[in-house]
């Protein structure tokens, strides 16, 4: 059994096809982009940040997911299969044996789903946390707030795209290191 690091965080952002209400007959939500930047827990350092752009099997980047992401169709059509960005994060980021974070618990579960209909190997271990309930705990807030507020909340410039993955990823590599910060105060 390999040891299992907490000396990198790993936080991931997921983009996926979406559309302006129900998903069209026959189509799913599927992850399109993973955002990933890696963080130094030891001096809160953003360091590696990554755009890996997926290619979907079961549904098409609407015009609406192109407004919200950025992302168009011609973008994705090149991008590794699903099954092929998962091994990515085990293979080149070591996802397995560190803590992965993310923005609330979409991204956590959508990679579930995503898993169990493609049969692709789940790339993460155990660990998980979720930024979004830290923050609002850390904060003191009556309730959770988007990632875009929360940037607001803590002082800090969002930075690049907000809903390109690997940009929010950034910005919510920020807010994970603003909490601990704060909290080896």
């Amino acid at each position: 059994m390999r040891k299992r690091s907490l000396e990198r965080v790993l936080v991931v952002d997921v983009e996926a096809t979406c559309w302006d209400g129900a998903p069209p007959a026959g189509q799913v939500n599927e992850i399109i982009e993973i955002g990933v930047c890696v963080l130094d827990t030891a001096t809160l350092e953003r360091g590696e940040r990554m755009a890996i752009l997926v290619r979907p099997e079961h549904s098409e980047v609407s015009a609406f997911c192109t407004e919200l992401t950025t992302l168009t169709a011609a973008d994705v059509a090149d991008g590794l299969s699903f099954v092929d960005a998962c091994a990515v994060l085990r293979e080149e980021l070591g996802s397995r044996d560190l803590v992965w974070a993310s923005y609330g618990d979409y991204d956590r579960k959508q990679f579930q789903r995503q898993c169990d209909t493609t049969g692709a190997k789940y790339p993460f271990g155990p660990r998980h946390i979720n930024v979004k309930t830290l923050f609002a705990l850390a904060h003191n807030l009556k309730s959770e707030v988007g990632m875009d507020r929360a940037v607001e909340l803590a002082g800090l410039p969002l930075e690049g795209t907000h809903h390109r993955g690997v940009d929010d990823a950034w910005n919510i590599a920020a807010l994970l290191a603003g909490v601990l910060r704060r909290a080896r105060r």
